[in-house]
């Protein structure tokens, strides 16, 4: 990777890919773009940034040709909750926006890197060590759009001979950046309610486990199957990945080690439990260990102490009120 192109660069896996990839490549040779350009952002403000709506193919185009890209990051989607209450958006913007720009990658012959979810598997998914290669009927649209995605991305890899690349995310914490419209979402808002006010009520029930992975990992982990030789590559659209499986009572543990007085409560929201009842409890992930050495540095105790550590830095605490804007 030379030259990347970064789309939907402010969400939550972009901010933090953004800056990464500009301190290992160098600012001058990570181009982020995103549909609105806020004045306080650090990804704005610290490299080149340019506005871009990514069903829009001849800007995208125009960006890559401006830029001389040789590398294309394409992380703009609607997240699983917000996919389901428009799911009309989220089919135009998540297939539309890809199509465009596996063609630009075709077109210019890019390495494509797209993430896949776990919200591609669905109810009749075997729910524990979910094989790589297993049944996938996802019952959201979120999740029908992931699928397609995969299979894109293999067509377009065997068809015309694209690098493209991606992996199935777990549920991503972030002390960065608030997620946007995710089922995985309570597991990053439990941090936040536990330093503010010691207590939390999640919308997702006890026992109900799913995989996740803190954001270092996640970045981490892009950058290395980029890096990865493309004969290595079996399974490319799109690997296993995760970190660890756990329910919000893990969470609920895992924090009163550290607020001895936090409470977690339920008020349980049937919408996006259905669709975390349709994800696996843990997926298998030795493929990608086997073929590109994936090996998370996280597990839940570690990413807790960082968690609140991080938050206690930003001034998080019970006397911070801030609205929250995933999977």
């Amino acid at each position: 990777m030379k030259k990347i192109l970064i789309t939907g660069a402010l969400g939550q896996i972009g901010s933090e890919l953004t800056l990464e990839l500009r301190n290992k490549y160098g600012k001058e040779n990570v181009v982020a773009t995103d549909i609105r350009k806020p004045e306080d952002s650090i990804v704005v403000n610290n490299g080149i940034f340019e506005i871009l709506d990514v069903t829009d193919a001849n800007r995208m185009k125009e960006l890559v040709e401006t830029y001389k890209v040789d590398t294309l990051i394409h992380l703009a989607a609607l997240l699983s909750a917000v996919a389901e209450e428009k799911p009309q958006l989220a089919w135009n913007l998540n297939m539309g926006g890809l199509l465009n720009a596996l063609e630009i990658a075709r077109e210019f012959d890019l390495k494509f890197f797209t993430p896949s979810s776990i919200g591609a598997f669905g109810p009749e998914t075997p729910k524990d060590q979910t094989p790589q290669l297993t049944i996938q009927r996802p019952t959201t649209m979120y999740g029908v759009t992931k699928v397609s995605g995969e299979l894109l991305g293999d067509y377009y890899h065997h068809k015309f001979g694209v690098d493209t690349r991606s992996v199935r995310f777990p549920g991503l914490i972030s002390y960065e950046t608030l997620p946007g419209g995710g089922t995985t979402d309570y597991a990053v808002d439990i941090y936040y309610e536990a330093l503010r006010h010691k207590s939390y009520t999640s919308f997702i029930g006890k026992g109900t486990y799913m995989d996740m992975m803190y954001m270092p990992d996640a970045v981490e982990l892009i950058i290395q199957l980029m890096e990865a030789p493309s004969e290595q590559l079996t399974q490319r659209n799109a690997y296993n990945v995760s970190a660890m499986s756990v329910s919000p009572e893990d969470f609920e543990k895992a924090i009163q080690k550290h607020i001895p007085e936090f409470i977690l409560e339920y008020d349980v929201d049937p919408v996006r439990q259905g669709i975390a009842d349709s994800w696996p409890n843990a997926i298998d992930t030795s493929v990608a260990q086997r073929e590109w050495n994936f090996s998370p540095s996280y597990n839940l105790e570690k990413m807790t102490d960082d968690m609140l550590t991080q938050l206690n830095k930003k001034g998080i605490s019970e006397n911070i009120k801030s609205g929250t804007n995933q999977q």
